[in-house]
């Protein structure tokens, strides 16, 4: 997965057109992007897309409300026997991931489905609370896929604007970013980042996305079809690099008993047969 595509679920123009955007998942939304009143017809929306695009060559996730809201359940009971791929859960921390298990658990049964076969992306910064127990997601649930972070509900909490003057991301919400890769690798899991809100500016989205995709992150959600061919273009592995990984694989697999191996004339240790091999997997989907 390279990019993952918010479409809110109250709009059946947009729908009907996500599927052409390229990316590879969609995020069919039931929180931000919906009003309260159009909750109902969101997920009635949903249920429907889900239904009809069972054999599609794209990722399936719905985005639900907190477990907090009261309503998160009715947003499962109305999308999880349609099959999705997974649940974007907001505002979590590893105790909610640990209840979300509990209840797609009993979903699943009642629909029929694979037993662990909905899987979980964790929006982990949401809440300065949820800054303090992010560390904690590894082995609470199988179900985990991946974490992702978000700047705007965590300013919103704080009070405050999450980006300086000069656009840059401030000291908080850069702490944030770096716990959601340190979190997603602890874990082992993939690292997602965050949207990139200004759909109209492909310079700085390349920009965010080269800077991402050096630090760690596998993959970017974005809110705007028009950001997904860069994003793609920029998560792909490169061909340079799958060169590489397969170098690298094969230098280790000729001495199995080496710590380190000479390669171009510089020498490589394991972490670099680490790399390789999650660069080949990355490449292979």
């Amino acid at each position: 997965m390279r990019s993952y595509l918010f479409v809110p679920a109250d709009s059946e123009r947009k729908l009907a057109r996500a599927p052409q955007s390229g990316a590879d998942a969609l995020i069919l939304d039931l929180e931000d992007s919906v009003a309260p009143v159009n909750r109902p017809e969101a997920r009635r929306l949903a249920r429907r897309f889900l239904d009809e695009t069972g054999e599609a060559g794209f990722r399936r996730w719905v985005r639900v409300n907190p477990l907090a809201s009261g309503v998160a359940l009715d947003d499962l009971a109305a999308t999880v026997p349609g099959g999705p791929d997974g649940i974007l859960l907001p505002k979590c921390v590893p105790e909610d991931l640990r209840t979300l298990d509990h209840y797609l658990a009993a979903f699943e049964t009642a629909a029929a489905l694979p037993r662990g076969s909905v899987r979980v992306i964790a929006i982990a910064t949401e809440t300065p609370a949820a800054l303090f127990a992010i560390g904690h997601y590894a082995g609470v649930s199988q179900r985990l896929a991946g974490i992702t972070w978000g700047a705007e509900d965590l300013a919103a909490s704080i009070g405050g604007s999450n980006r300086r003057a000069d656009g840059v991301y401030d000291d908080v919400y850069r702490l944030a970013r770096s716990l959601c890769l340190v979190a997603a690798a602890a874990a082992g899991v993939e690292a997602i980042d965050t949207i990139y809100t200004d759909f109209r500016d492909e310079a700085g989205l390349v920009q965010e996305c080269a800077a991402a995709k050096a630090s760690g992150f596998t993959a970017k959600m974005a809110i705007h079809p028009a950001q997904i061919p860069a994003i793609n273009r920029v998560f792909t592995v490169g061909e340079d690099d799958l060169v590489w990984a397969r170098r690298v694989v094969e230098a280790f697999a000729a001495q199995p008993e080496a710590g380190t191996v000479a390669l171009d004339g510089k020498m490589i240790d394991r972490p670099h047969l680490t790399l390789a091999r999650r660069l080949l997997e990355r490449a292979a989907g």
